[in-house]
């Protein structure tokens, strides 16, 4: 048996800078990953995938990821996955799993990585790094430790419905704002992460970021003297939690 770490991916901001023929949309993001981490326990000797943990919102997507990255490499594995990253929350969950399977199996080039998702090149090298292209470009950046604050909203965005409401933004003139420029598009898809955003900004009065395509959201620096705790939102509970960015995966 062996134990893969698959840790957490933030976007630290996120410009959309073109969209090829084939609807994919070219980014410029600086991504880091933080010492928020799922857990697989690889059976070189099985052939099964088992989830345990934090499964709430987990579907057939996140898990079938691990399966294709085991078929990307050429490899069969019994997999235990332990999920501890929220699901649909823009914090790269499926696409760290994914990167874990490819790192132990000896890792890929990132324009197979790509096949895998628009995150799993990042996710396959760590660290902090400028993210271009649909994701193929990873560009390492020093890295410096950084203290965050999620907020975690238990909403869940679908990417793809995301990318669609940016592009009809954009047909009716309204560009992306902000450190996220999906942030607005975002909330097209799922109105009530609106306003949990309005509610972060007002209760914590200082800037309120997405992560990726959401739901998750984030400040920069620890709030709070707890590193992990829930306060009632205007729609349910919101779990607050502090972690840092880690280095590359070794």
């Amino acid at each position: 048996m062996i134990s893969l770490r698959a840790s957490a991916k933030l976007t630290w901001f996120l410009e959309v800078t073109g969209r090829r023929e084939n609807g994919l949309h070219e980014l410029r993001s600086e991504m880091c990953t933080l010492d928020l981490a799922d857990e697989l326990l690889v059976d070189d000797a099985g052939d099964y995938l088992r989830l345990t943990g934090d499964t709430e919102g987990v579907d057939r997507d996140d898990t079938n990821l691990v399966t294709r990255a085991l078929r990307v490499v050429g490899r069969t594995a019994g997999v235990t996955l332990t999920k501890h990253i929220p699901a649909g929350g823009g914090l790269g969950g499926g696409s760290a799993d994914a990167a874990a399977i490819l790192r132990w199996a000896g890792g890929v080039p990132a324009e197979t990585a790509l096949w895998l998702g628009g995150d799993v090149p990042f996710c396959q090298v760590g660290g902090c790094a400028l993210v271009e292209g649909v994701g193929e470009h990873v560009h390492p950046l020093d890295f410096h430790e950084r203290a965050v604050t999620l907020l975690l909203t238990g909403l869940r965005v679908n990417t793809a419905a995301c990318y669609r409401a940016y592009d009809q933004l954009v047909l009716e003139g309204h560009r992306g704002r902000g450190r996220n420029e999906l942030t607005d598009a975002a909330v097209l898809v799922e109105p009530r992460l609106g306003e949990v955003l309005d509610w972060a900004r007002a209760t914590l009065n200082q800037e309120v970021i997405l992560a990726g395509s959401g739901s998750t959201l984030f400040v920069e620096g620890h709030v709070g003297s707890e590193s992990a705790w829930t306060v009632p939102g205007p729609l349910g509970p919101v779990r607050f939690r502090h972690v840092v960015t880690t280095p590359a995966e070794g």
